[in-house]
């Protein structure tokens, strides 16, 4: 019995794992603001860069919830939601604006932690 709650509950960290993953390129932008042309094909002329820039100090703020909810169960449910908001809302927009191919990238790595976030999910409101 022991064994299975290990295991399970090193499998919801490696979800919190995954799901950090997913915000981690666009977090790091934040410190290498250059990332910003690589990602988003942004230069740093364009007046939509410094937006760009904060946001990327958003995602470092969901890296960092989910890297915290990996360590400690205390903040899951908090974490859960904002990382919902986060991937979720992008999903939205991204398909109720014809799906652009500039961001199909970003739409496919939102996609592949949709289930991590969903076993995260049912973990910090089922227990």
């Amino acid at each position: 019995m022991r064994a299975s709650c290990t295991i399970r509950r090193m499998i919801e960290r490696i979800a919190w794992g995954v799901l950090a993953l997913v915000h981690m390129m666009p977090a790091i932008s934040f410190f290498r603001p250059t990332m910003l042309n690589t990602l988003y094909g942004l230069e740093p002329s364009n007046p939509l860069y410094l937006l760009m820039h904060h946001r990327a100090a958003l995602f470092l703020v969901i890296f960092v919830i989910c890297i915290w909810c990996a360590i400690s169960s205390t903040p899951r449910q908090l974490g859960v939601v904002a990382v919902a908001i986060s991937m979720l809302s992008f999903l939205f927009l991204y398909f109720s604006n014809g799906s652009p191919e500039a961001l199909r990238t970003i739409a496919i790595a939102d996609m592949v932690g949709i289930p991590a976030l969903l076993f995260v999910g049912w973990k910090a409101f089922s227990a």
